[in-house]
């Protein structure tokens, strides 16, 4: 039995370096060693040891705590004796200290080496002479406490066990039962601050019967974890036998007998000899497997996946051209440039079979038919037709699959595609090709670079299936409204056939031959319904402004359901619609003619501009305003470049004023102002030059511009007409207008092969090489303007050349010339 060690110690106040202790409370007769870390606790252990000096040990609160102060610490701790100290490494320092006795915290100095606490001895009271049967009370409450714990806790050392049974003594159990038992600090700190020894038993006793509730309640867990271990040891075993049993009987699931019809269906398709390995090496690791796996069920879907793909599934072309083309006339009206081109391919096609196939891409305003024609090609050649839509699409995976370790993996659309087609040869339509978007996923039209490219597609890797798939006997459409948003690699792998926009005689032909007929089948309307010429043309021309003819359709449909109401009602038996029944049936006329210098006007040209729903038409406004500084306005929503366009024409006027009768001194002193209508319509280009320049002189001279005259082209600083682009929808825009001449450059007479038939027999087109020659075309009088003074050798020779030009005034050539 140990014996109680009694220190006497006066009640002053001491001041002694401290310890801050994280986790740890060393109580008075107690051994205890410990690590001390932080600087300030190992220069308050070498300033004791070299002082011999007692230290003061106490807990903090928290132990995140880095630089406690003293509202960080508890207010009770223990003066103890530093017995040993041991560097362990540069910032580490074990230590080994006897506690003395109880104090209590007064104050606390950490601003220098180390904390400096102002302790007081805080002895712990003992009990009355009348306590003493409760103090006897309490510590059999103790030792019985303890004995069920020791049941709980058999594994606790025999000097421990040893010691606390063998001792009568309350005050020694008080401070070694808590430094040697598995309390939390926190419970430790409280018998600690617990200044009576009645008062610590009490709190001993309930931290013992709580222990044993938690290592009860720990014992009844680990017991059902066990349980349930053993529960599942034995439903293994019995499933084993289970397997066992069925493979006896002949019945269940047998993955060996899955691997080997999957073995059986692998060399049946006569692959290459790295993908046959490849997917044998799968079908091994699935016969090793249970067949409630979850990776078996991955294995299988991968086989599943790449058996279903067509690897050698093809369909036989139907190379007759006259019966392609009958289906392509059927189907379409106009496209003649579509057409021919895949009958050159067909053609291609019969007289040497092995040729790869090329990619064609279908460029052209929304509803010209580019989606439609795709499906007539497919049936033209009897092929089978898949169609991907990419507009939206920007996840790269979307396009070349995911890889097997990303739950949820699926192929891409391409493998999808192939899948769904069933066969190695079809069509593919990728839709709306320039909507493709990249983001951080990455750049789904790079991922298309190996499909779309005829030396590479016989080797397509789609992350998924992880093994090549031949694509090169597709043969791939793509269609787009701008030829523009497209990748320039992506692009440059694509032969581009541009649809243009429809004239009003197309449309009215589309109207008649297609889509009446399948809108009053739709409708149930056949042959109770008739729509006359003028109604049709009326549609086109009051309810209908677009390239294709997709509003055209909802406009007919919509006519067609008004009639359909009136037949359904019994008011009438058939209907038949002329072009005087349109404003009762569809409300007033809601397509206007676009603001255009239609009259012979001073300061107004008619402009033209492209689109990517079709050309349009772009009006150039000028006013003058005398008295001014010769500031310049310009408005309309421009662009950078079509304001430089405007300093160019501004610039060229100045310099030519004289010619056109144009006061120079007047030109300075002026301010001009440069409008486009339909201000809120963004506007840009080069190809406004030669109208902005017809119109300022127009203005600054007075000599009006031609209502029926359209022009486009760029200017040089000099006065040259450069080529543009688009030549085609804009003559559209300038027929639909109804212009009569259009003015284009020089440059551009090669694209007038490009322009439509009826477009070129109701237009007369002027090339042009200089804005000397725009002017006279476009100027009603240009002879009245005063002459320059001296003009230069240069200048007259082009004012010779500029005579060869016919002047407006003169008789005016014949519809369909084309100069």
């Amino acid at each position: 039995m140990s014996e109680k060690v009694t220190i006497k110690v006066e009640r002053k106040k001491l001041h002694l370096p401290t310890i801050a202790l994280r986790g740890l409370v060393v109580f008075p007769n107690n051994l205890v060693h410990f690590e001390v870390g932080r600087e300030k606790s190992i220069a308050a252990v070498e300033w004791a040891m070299a002082n011999n000096s007692n230290v003061f040990l106490v807990a903090q609160k928290s132990m995140d705590t880095t630089e406690p102060q003293q509202a960080d610490l508890f207010s009770y701790g223990v003066v103890a004796e530093v017995k040993q100290v041991l560097r362990v490494s540069g910032d580490l320092v074990k230590v080994l200290v006897e506690g003395k006795y109880r104090a209590k915290l007064s104050a606390l100095d950490a601003s220098g080496d180390f904390l400096l606490s102002e302790v007081r001895p805080a002895p712990v009271r003992a009990g009355k002479a009348d306590d003493a049967v409760e103090t006897e009370a309490l510590l059999r409450a103790l030792k019985a406490g303890f004995d069920e714990y020791l049941g709980m806790n058999p594994r606790l050392g025999k000097d421990v066990v040893f010691a606390i049974v063998s001792s009568d003594d309350p005050a020694f159990l008080s401070e070694y039962m808590p430094a040697n038992l598995l309390f939390r600090y926190e419970d430790k700190q409280a018998v600690m601050d617990e200044g009576t020894l009645n008062g610590r038993l009490k709190k001993l006793i309930e931290m013992l019967r709580r222990e044993c509730q938690v290592m009860k309640i720990e014992k009844e867990i680990a017991e059902k974890v066990n349980e349930s271990m053993d529960k599942n040891q034995r439903d293994y075993y019995l499933h084993e036998q289970l397997h066992i049993i069925s493979d006896e009987l002949g019945e269940g699931d047998d993955t060996h007998a899955e691997a080997d019809e999957y073995r059986r269906r692998i060399t049946g398709l006569h692959l290459a000899e790295d993908s046959e390995k490849k997917l044998l090496k799968e079908v091994d690791r699935l016969a090793k497997m249970q067949d409630s796996n979850q990776e078996a069920t991955v294995i299988r879907t991968y086989l599943d996946t790449c058996l279903d793909l067509p690897w050698n599934t093809f369909t036989v072309d139907d190379l007759d051209i006259s019966r392609a083309q009958q289906i392509l006339d059927r189907d379409h009206y106009g496209l003649k440039k579509v057409k021919d081109r895949i009958l050159e391919t067909l053609a291609v096609r019969k007289l040497a079979p092995d040729v790869k196939a090329q990619i064609i891409c279908l460029v052209g305003p929304p509803g010209v038919g580019k989606t439609s024609i795709a499906r007539s090609i497919a049936e033209s050649l009897g092929r089978k037709y898949v169609r991907i839509s990419l507009g939206g699409v920007r996840d790269e995976a979307e396009i070349r699959g995911h890889r097997r370790t990303y739950i949820g993996a699926m192929p891409g659309k391409i493998i999808t595609a192939m899948i769904s087609a069933k066969s190695a040869n079809p069509l593919m339509l990728l839709d709306e090709i320039d909507k493709l978007a990249g983001d951080f996923r990455g750049d789904p039209a790079a991922a298309l670079l190996e499909a779309l490219d005829p030396e590479q597609n016989s080797t397509f890797n789609d992350h998924f299936i992880d093994i090549p798939f031949d694509l090169s006997h597709v043969l791939f459409i793509t269609t787009a409204n701008d030829l523009g948003s497209i990748p320039g690699p992506l692009r440059d792998r694509m032969d581009v056939i541009e649809l243009p926009s429809y004239t009003r005689v197309e449309k009215y032909n589309i109207a008649r031959k297609h889509l009446l007929p399948k809108q009053l089948k739709a409708c149930g309307l056949t042959g109770k319904v008739t729509l006359s010429q003028s109604a049709l043309y009326g549609i086109i021309d009051g309810y209908t402004r677009e390239a294709g003819v997709r509003n055209l359709e909802r406009t007919i449909t919509s006519v067609l359901r008004k009639c359909a109401r009136k037949i359904a009602a019994g008011e009438v038996e058939s209907v038949s619609v002329t072009g005087t029944m349109l404003e009762q049936l569809l409300g007033p006329r809601f397509v206007k003619p676009d603001f255009l210098n239609r009259t012979n006007a001073v300061g107004i040209a008619n402009g033209l501009a492209w689109t990517s729903v079709g050309g349009e038409t772009l009006p150039i406004e000028v006013q003058v305003m005398d008295n001014g500084s010769g500031k310049i306005t310009v408005t309309g929503s421009l662009g950078d470049v079509m304001k430089e366009s405007a300093q160019l024409a501004v610039t060229w006027v100045r310099v030519h004023a004289a010619e056109y009768g144009i006061d120079p001194e007047k030109l300075k002193k002026c301010d001009l102002h440069i409008h486009a209508p339909e201000g809120a319509v963004p506007k840009d280009g080069p190809s406004a030059g030669v109208t902005l320049t017809t119109a300022l002189v127009s203005c600054l001279s007075g000599i009006p511009v031609r209502g029926d005259v359209a022009m486009t082209g760029e200017i040089t600083l000099h006065g040259n007409v450069l080529p543009i682009g688009g030549l085609r929808e804009k003559s559209m825009a300038a027929y639909r207008e109804g212009m009569k001449t259009v003015l284009i450059p020089k440059d551009n007479e090669p694209d007038l092969y490009e322009v439509d038939d009826e477009v070129k027999k109701n237009l007369t087109f002027l090339p042009m090489q200089s804005l000397t020659q725009v002017l006279n075309a476009a100027l009603l009088k240009p002879q009245n303007a005063k002459k320059a003074k001296a003009p230069s050798r240069t200048h007259a020779k082009k004012k010779a050349a500029d005579a060869a030009i016919v002047p407006p005034t003169a008789e005016k050539p014949q519809p369909g010339a084309v100069c």
